[in-house]
């Protein structure tokens, strides 16, 4: 088997991994909300088309055309993030101002900026290779992702933001940023983490209930309290496919972004323990794509949406076990929500272009390692050691 075959058939895995646990997950809900049990079930497959659909159209995108129009593409996402704060265009739910859309159909700018952000960086990095070693380039670049953070920020989606800006430090790391600009971003950022706290006190909240959340267990630690309540007694292999306790009115919406806690909970330790080896996996396949790549472009993006599925699949996974506050950042490919499987599924099939095509047009090697001397990512390449005896 291919590769690509291989990442294609793993993350369709987890997608069907996840088509059965939010019908698990969402039934009592559905039933009490709709009257019907399958519903979040049949939205989900009516999603899963379109990123079907969506997914075959990245395949068949040309990498270069995505390089020269990345400009076009981040402005454009930008002007949509700009829109959704607009009243009477921006639609609110759960308190937050993210979608745009006619109803119950709606999508959110703030999941397609995560990818924009990064086809845009990609570029911006493969054409200065030097620019992480000036100051006033990397400050300026900066500059941009302070206010992208700031228009998320302001529907309020902290998570979205941190996933997005996490994502893109990744990519500016190994593009050989300077460590001190990264001690004084660091600086900065703690700073700016300090001032949201103090200005929406709600943060503060999810803070103190995450440091215990037995002080407040009917409100801000109601979640994660619940959250453990599915996964600790659950065992090695659970209590069962559909047999969750947690579902019944006591995990709120458990197939969004909890619903690690019911896969634990019903399929034991030895369920979710798969589940993180299948977007291990995927990890690891993007990672070894993005070293193997003679043109520059496609390793930063490969890169950069690697480090974007690794960043969320870990920010959901430690929220959920009480590792870290709770930061509302799905589980992709499995919690239930159609913006945020679409645009994963875009990004699988960018990846997919690069490893289908890449020694058609991007004149990559997977088998002569020797090949190694042409992966051009300024910092990674002190790790890898080149086998010269093959």
């Amino acid at each position: 088997m291919k590769k690509y075959q291989l990442y294609t058939l793993v993350f369709y895995t987890l997608i069907i991994i996840g088509l059965v646990m939010i019908y698990s997950a969402s039934m009592i809900w559905a039933q009490y909300k709709t009257g019907n049990e399958y519903y979040y079930l049949l939205r989900q497959l009516i999603f899963v088309v379109i990123g079907t659909i969506v997914f075959i159209i990245s395949l068949n995108i040309p990498i270069n055309k995505l390089k020269k129009y990345a400009n076009h593409i981040f402005i454009s996402s930008i002007i949509l993030l700009i829109l959704v704060l607009i009243p009477f265009i921006g639609i609110v739910r759960g308190g937050a101002r993210s979608w745009i859309g006619f109803g119950d159909f709606s999508v959110q700018p703030a999941e397609l900026v995560k990818i924009t952000i990064i086809i845009f960086t990609a570029k911006v990095l493969a054409n200065n290779p030097q620019m992480m070693r000036n100051n006033k380039d990397f400050y300026l670049y900066l500059l941009i992702i302070v206010f992208v953070f700031g228009l998320i920020l302001l529907q309020p989606d902290f998570g979205t933001g941190a996933v997005l800006v996490l994502s893109v430090l990744f990519m500016l790391f190994i593009g050989g940023v300077q460590y001190k600009n990264i001690i004084i971003g660091g600086i900065l950022a703690a700073i700016g983490v300090v001032l949201m706290i103090i200005t929406a006190p709600y943060r503060l909240e999810r803070i103190l209930s995450y440091l215990d959340p037995w002080s407040d267990p009917l409100g801000s630690g109601f979640q994660i309290i619940q959250s453990l309540y599915a996964i600790s007694p659950s065992g090695l292999f659970g209590y069962g496919l559909f047999s969750s306790k947690q579902k019944y009115y006591y995990l709120p919406e458990p197939q969004n972004d909890f619903i690690f806690a019911i896969i634990c909970e019903e399929l034991g330790i030895i369920g979710g323990v798969i589940v993180i080896l299948l977007f291990a996996t995927l990890i690891y396949i993007g990672y070894k794509l993005s070293k193997s790549c003679k043109d520059l472009f496609s390793s930063y993006l490969s890169f950069g949406f690697t480090s974007l599925l690794l960043i969320q699949v870990f920010i959901n996974v430690a929220v959920v076990i009480g590792l870290i506050p709770v930061t509302g950042v799905t589980l992709p490919f499995i919690s239930y929500g159609g913006s945020s499987l679409v645009i994963s599924m875009f990004m699988m099939g960018i990846i997919v272009n690069i490893m289908k095509n890449g020694e058609k047009d991007l004149d990559f090697e997977y088998k002569n390692e020797k090949k190694l001397k042409n992966f051009k990512l300024p910092f990674l390449t002190k790790f890898y050691k080149k086998d010269t005896n093959k």
